[in-house]
């Protein structure tokens, strides 16, 4: 063997394992990192079970504010997604993965399904982790930002039907409340003045009056043809 065969022996050597790495590297690379995910099946790898989806808490939280106002929704666990409508000029499964998929406690909507408040539980298993803080804090900026009232309730200290109702319901303008004339205050026995009229509204200021926005169903073209111009007999 020459000397010039035993100093390439090394560079060759070298050059082998190298190429032996790099073809190693390729494999893992290339191999699915899910493929052995993919041979567990869903239901006999993870047994599904039914539980229940509020704890005992978050059940009396729920029944004292389904009996403050019987007229409204209540639901539980909502998503921010579900109820909060964002501009798609930026990614939205951005969007989705920093705030979109944090769920609220609980939605209070009107009849129309709209959201008019938002009730978070706190106090649950111990203080707030820093974890349970900075996700309340990105729950509450999106809400301010959307204008929806956030009422933030301790699991121990539950306020009554009433103090409940008081809390998220919007307080009544004075001149509603002036024309709100409680039932129990008026007495069928007491007649009414005389000359008394009760359709006359000359005195009213009409500047006060609620509009109500009816909102209209989008056009529709599908009965188009019914409005066609009528067509020339033909001659015979």
């Amino acid at each position: 063997m020459t000397s010039l065969q035993i100093a390439l022996a090394p560079v060759a050597a070298l050059l082998l394992i190298s190429w032996w790495w790099l073809r190693r590297n390729n494999a893992q690379r290339s191999a699915p990192r899910d493929a052995p995910s993919e041979r567990v099946d869903t239901l006999i790898g993870w047994p599904p079970q039914p539980t229940r989806i509020l704890t005992s808490r978050e059940r009396t939280a729920f029944t004292t504010l389904v009996r403050a106002m019987p007229e409204h929704m209540v639901l539980a666990q909502v998503p921010l997604s579900r109820f909060l409508s964002v501009p798609k000029r930026n990614s939205y499964a951005d969007w989705l993965r920093r705030v979109g998929y944090q769920c609220v406690d609980f939605a209070v909507c009107d009849s129309a399904a709209q959201v008019i408040a938002v009730i978070e539980l706190q106090g649950e298993g111990g203080p707030p982790s820093e974890r349970a803080k900075k996700r309340l804090s990105r729950i509450a900026r999106s809400l301010k930002a959307a204008n929806i009232p956030l009422l933030t309730w301790h699991a121990d200290a539950l306020p009554s039907v009433a103090a409940a109702r008081a809390e998220v319901l919007p307080k009544p303008s004075p001149v509603v409340a002036a024309f709100a004339t409680p039932v129990a205050a008026t007495s069928p026995l007491t007649p009414p003045a005389a000359g008394f009229n009760p359709f006359d509204d000359a005195g009213r200021d009409s500047t006060h009056d609620e509009h109500i926005e009816l909102l209209e169903p989008p056009p529709s073209t599908w009965f188009d043809d019914l409005d066609s111009q009528p067509m020339p007999l033909a001659k015979a």
